[in-house]
C-alpha cells in the first residue's frame, strides 16, 4: 500500500541531509542505533543486511565478525558511508550499494539479520519494503527495526497529522500507526512478531522485532 510519499522526493531529501546529517541526528538516534545493534548481536549476527544505511554511522558498532551490507536509496549518503568505512577500516563491511528496498538485489533467505533504523516511515511503500525484508532473511532469521510510532490518540496524535505536508518534504511521515504494521504480519506469510520496546525517553520511537518461522517458504513461493 503506496502513499504520497515519493521515491525521487525522498532521494532528494536525504541528499540534502547527507552533509549534515549526523551532526543533526547522530545524537538524537544514538539510543535507538544501539538498540536496534544490540538486538542484532542478541542473535548471534552473521550476515547482515542494513537497508537505509544512510552515512554508516552505525557501521563501526557491529561486532567486526559479522559481515554487513549496506544499502540505501540516497548515492549523497552512501559516499559518506563509504568515506566512513575507509577511513576506520571497517573489512566486514561486503557491500554498500545505492537500492530501492522494495526491489532488494539479493536472494532469497540470504541474510541472518535484516535491520533498518528510522527507515519505515521514510520510504512510500512500507507494506511492499516489509515484504523484500521478510523475503531475503533465512528461515530463524529476525528483521529489527527501530521506528517512530504515531500516537493513537491525545495531543501528539494532533501535533503530528498537523506536521504531516512538512514532514514528507523532508522526506518522511510523523504519522505512522502501529496498526500498519500489526495488519502487515498477520498477513505475510511464515513471519511471527517477536515483540515491541517503546524507547526512552518518551517512547516515540519503538525498537520491533518480528522473526521468520523456522522452514517456512519464501514469501514469493507462499503467494
Amino acid at each position: 500500500m503506496a502513499d504520497d510519499l515519493d521515491r525521487d522526493k525522498v532521494a532528494k531529501a536525504y541528499a540534502r541531509w547527507a552533509p549534515i546529517y549526523d551532526m543533526v541526528f547522530g545524537q538524537v538516534f544514538e539510543r535507538g542505533r544501539k538498540a536496534a545493534i544490540a538486538a542484532v548481536e542478541a542473535t548471534g549476527g552473521g550476515r547482515i543486511l542494513e537497508v537505509g544505511v544512510g552515512t554508516g554511522i552505525s557501521l563501526p558498532d557491529y561486532r567486526r565478525t559479522n559481515r554487513l551490507f549496506g544499502v540505501d536509496i540516497s548515492e549523497p549518503m552512501l559516499r559518506k558511508a563509504q568515506e566512513r568505512v575507509v577511513a576506520q577500516k571497517l573489512d566486514n563491511v561486503e557491500v554498500l550499494s545505492v537500492m530501492d528496498a522494495t526491489k532488494l538485489a539479493f536472494p532469497d533467505g540470504w541474510f541472518d539479520v535484516v535491520v533498518a533504523q528510522y527507515v519505515i516511515t521514510a520510504v512510500p511503500d512500507p507494506e511492499g519494503t516489509l515484504d523484500e525484508f521478510a523475503r531475503v532473511v533465512k528461515p530463524g532469521g529476525e528483521i529489527i527495526l527501530v521506528n517512530h510510532i504515531g500516537a493513537e490518540s491525545g495531543p501528539r496524535k494532533i501535533f503530528e497529522a498537523a506536521f504531516a505536508p512538512l514532514a514528507r518534504k523532508l522526506g518522511w511521515r510523523p504519522e505512522f500507526p502501529w496498526e500498519r504494521l500489526a495488519r502487515w504480519v498477520e498477513k505475510a506469510p511464515g513471519i511471527r512478531f517477536i515483540d515491541r520496546k517503546p524507547m526512552p525517553p518518551l517512547g516515540h520511537f519503538s525498537l520491533i522485532r518480528f522473526g521468520r518461522v523456522a522452514g517456512a517458504p519464501s514469501l514469493q513461493a507462499a503467494e
